[in-house]
């Protein structure tokens, strides 16, 4: 069935559960696929990855030892936590894991953007995985061989970015002891991602598009040209065509970049993702010498129910508070899964005993200020740096305005960096 690799004993004991999953997975025809077999079919040999599928009244996931092998006990073929479970033991690691209807197409999409050279740009929030999407497309590229570097943009100071993309010579400024290849050499003949390629600074796009244009890098404090063959994918948080046209991002760059785009949306939006996402971070969290446990159906309909402001970033949290809270148990349960404290957005209730009285003018501006700043970190995905960008104010002045916030006792959510 759309080259899963079952023994006759999986195709006639297990059709209904093999033909859902086929309808998935058959969209990835160069995914190594492990073998599904039945208990009473013979044990393959070697160490590829071999799945085991029974029938039981009480699901199940063990681990059989060696590595990709797995034996998958369910009851009902139509069950949600069966196929996630099935998708979750089939999926390589590090590459996406997918059953939403439009996850599939973009995956589809990227495996074939991945046999050209084209540059991609991928855009979504923050947490919805795109550095997951960009090594898909290396792995799945003619470049899979070489190497793929992910270089996040907004991590690096302003001052080093440049040195740190194009490399500099030894005595190049004061501390360059040694010489440095840069993440564009280091790169060669592979894939450089540039993550958050939105908090650039306007300067130094202007010699990243030099180099895409020309493919050539000039190293800080050298004159002559280094040639090099690098795939670019850039990811950006933020609207891209908005940045152009406010200024804050060069419009060659951007067309230079927008080739082909690709979209992740956020993980509330593909809702048929959760269930196989979750018991991928089961199995990626829980010791090799450890029983998995099971995710239950009642606690999978939660996770459906979530807004995940966090997307992908804040399941695996939740999994993992879910795992140790349920540490030795069969099961996650409904009562495991606890979700991260949502910020509370300043509102128009009056204050608690003790706070501010908000009628008076200062406290008025102050609360207006709180709102302000809080919808500015939720469109930037809770990034001070970009926050800070957004408001035109320094990031140390936006951590001491969140700090007397919450002195003044208005809830906050901090951000990050």
């Amino acid at each position: 069935m759309n080259g899963l690799g079952a023994t006759e004993g999986v195709r006639r004991g297990h059709a209904a559960l093999l033909q859902r999953a086929a309808a998935i997975l058959g969209t990835l025809e160069g995914s190594a696929m492990p073998l599904l077999r039945c208990p009473a079919d013979p044990v393959q040999p070697g160490p590829g990855p071999v799945i085991t599928l029974e029938r039981s009244a009480i699901a199940s996931l063990t681990r059989d030892g060696g590595r990709g092998r797995f034996t998958l006990a369910y009851a009902d073929a139509g069950d949600e936590s069966a196929l996630a479970a099935l998708l979750a033991v089939m999926a390589t690691p590090g590459l996406p894991i997918a059953a939403d209807p439009e996850s599939l197409s973009v995956l589809a999409l990227a495996e074939r953007l991945a046999a050209s050279e084209i540059p991609v740009l991928i855009g979504g929030p923050t947490g919805t995985g795109k550095e997951v999407l960009s090594r898909f497309i290396h792995q799945r590229s003619p470049r899979s061989a070489k190497p793929f570097v992910a270089v996040n943009c907004a991590a690096m100071p302003e001052t080093m970015l440049e040195a740190l993309l194009f490399g500099h010579k030894k005595g190049a400024f004061t501390g360059a002891s040694e010489a440095a290849l840069g993440f564009f050499r280091a790169a060669d003949g592979g894939t450089l991602m540039l993550d958050e390629i939105a908090e650039m600074p306007l300067g130094l796009q202007a010699k990243l598009l030099r180099a895409l244009q020309e493919g050539e890098v000039v190293p800080i404090g050298s004159t002559e040209p280094i040639k090099v063959d690098v795939r670019i994918i850039a990811c950006a948080n933020r609207d891209l065509p908005t940045e152009v046209a406010e200024g804050r991002f060069r419009a060659d760059l951007f067309y230079r970049l927008n080739v082909f785009p690709l979209g992740l949306r956020p993980l509330r939006e593909r809702a048929e993702d959760i269930a196989p996402l979750a018991f991928a971070m089961v199995l990626r969290h829980t010791a090799s010498n450890r029983a998995v446990p099971w995710i239950c159906a009642e606690a999978l309909a939660m996770l459906k129910l979530h807004g995940w402001p966090g997307n992908v970033r804040e399941l695996e949290n939740v999994m993992r508070r879910a795992l140790l809270l349920a540490d030795g148990q069969t099961a996650i349960a409904p009562h495991h899964i606890v979700f991260d404290q949502p910020a509370r957005l300043v509102g128009d209730a009056l204050p608690a005993a003790g706070q501010p009285d908000p009628r008076r003018l200062s406290n008025i501006v102050q609360i207006s200020e709180a709102r302000a700043i809080m919808a500015t970190l939720a469109a930037c995905g809770g990034n001070r740096l970009a926050a800070a960008r957004e408001l035109g104010i320094s990031e140390r002045t936006l951590r001491y305005r969140l700090a007397a916030f919450r002195d003044a006792g208005i809830a906050m959510a901090g951000g990050r960096r």
